[in-house]
């Protein structure tokens, strides 16, 4: 922004990439130079900047603080780390192999369901549902509302728990992005830019049902 600011004070040559942050900076859009080293994001700029802001205030208060009882999930840069480590201290304190380590899933939506880290895993918040809704009635996937794209989801307990323990339950493979965008490469780690994980949700309709409804998951909306 200091180079774009002396450049249209004629100061220092206004070059083509900085002729083309002070383009999208006139016209709301985040500058292709920022987001090739940012996190992935579809918002204009004036959200963008909020998320910012958000997530450095997120890592600022668990800094000063101690960790967080739910961790905002839509605050990390790469979600994956953040996800093996919850695996890492799970497998370390009961002396297993990571490999014998995989998440449950478990939705606490309930109003006094996250007052206390649990012993095993993390609460996780910032998430959002495209495609279908939460039904805190029946604790289970339901169509969305008329004119409703997108709704928030409560809580989630990633619990990491042996291979061998994992629950079963009529439930939806739900995909977790972190934009709209669905898509993304792999990166040089082996995971994809956007694509994050699948989670289980429960529902007593067919996964062919949300599939074809295209139910996804998402980190962060587009506006």
């Amino acid at each position: 922004l200091r180079e774009v600011q002396r450049a249209v004070k004629g100061l220092v040559l206004m070059s083509a990439a900085l002729d083309k942050v002070a383009q999208s900076l006139m016209v709301g859009k985040v500058p292709a130079m920022w987001l090739a080293k940012s996190f992935p994001s579809l918002k204009p700029l004036a959200p963008y900047v909020k998320e910012v802001i958000e997530r450095c205030k997120f890592f600022e208060n668990w800094f000063q603080g101690g960790p967080p009882v739910v961790f905002w999930m839509s605050g990390f840069f790469f979600t994956h780390s953040f996800m093996t480590a919850a695996k890492q201290n799970y497998a370390r304190k009961h002396k297993l192999a990571i490999d014998m380590v995989e998440f449950d899933y478990e939705i606490k939506d309930g109003a006094a369901d996250c007052f206390i880290a649990p012993s095993n895993g993390v609460y996780c918040s910032g998430l959002f549902i495209e495609g279908c809704q939460w039904d805190y009635n029946k604790h289970q996937l339901e169509e969305s509302a008329p004119k409703t794209l997108f709704t928030s989801m409560p809580n989630i307990w990633m619990k990491p728990v042996r291979n061998e323990d994992l629950r079963t339950f009529p439930h939806y493979n739900c995909p977790l992005y972190k934009t709209s965008d669905r898509r993304g490469i792999l990166s040089t780690t082996g995971h994809s830019t956007n694509f994050v994980m699948d989670i289980k949700l429960p529902s007593i309709k067919k996964e062919s049902h949300w599939i074809r409804r295209g139910v996804a998951m998402l980190t962060s909306l587009d506006d």
